[in-house]
């Protein structure tokens, strides 16, 4: 059932992850091609706004300051993912593994590598900061139009 809270808290995500992968982009390096990353970033952010957050809403301050942080968490972990898979489905094109084993076990080493080119204060700052704050604005959604 769509309430104003989900569209807050998706829109709120939407924002974090945007911002965020702006912050990771020049971790990337000067020759990695951004493309539509920050755009699916941010629908990503979306999606787990309105399905994370967004149902969370409505139990208290401190409650939805956690949830805002679990939400920055499941978007970072569905962003690593996508891209990996990504990453992998290219590197296959280009005959780099044995068989399809191969191919799927590297999708985690790929989301191990890239979480940890993504440590950086920046865009833990973004996160963490943009969690919270989203989880704030979902809660104070749920009070105002419920």
């Amino acid at each position: 059932m769509p309430t104003a809270a989900k569209l807050v808290a998706a829109v709120a995500f939407a924002i974090v992850g945007w911002i965020a992968a702006n912050a990771y982009v020049p971790v990337l390096g000067a020759d990695f091609d951004a493309g539509p990353f920050r755009e699916l970033v941010a629908l990503i952010g979306l999606v787990v706004g309105w399905r994370v957050m967004g149902p969370d809403a409505g139990q208290g301050y401190k409650h939805s300051m956690g949830s805002g942080l679990k939400t920055a968490v499941v978007l970072v972990f569905f962003a690593l993912l996508l891209f990996s898979v990504r990453e992998m489905v290219l590197q296959s094109m280009k005959m780099r593994y044995d068989g399809p084993t191969d191919a799927v076990l590297d999708v985690f080493s790929l989301m191990l590598e890239r979480a940890r080119e993504m440590m950086t204060a920046e865009v833990l700052g973004v996160l963490l900061i943009g969690g919270i704050i989203a989880g704030i604005l979902t809660e104070k959604a749920s009070k105002r139009w419920s």
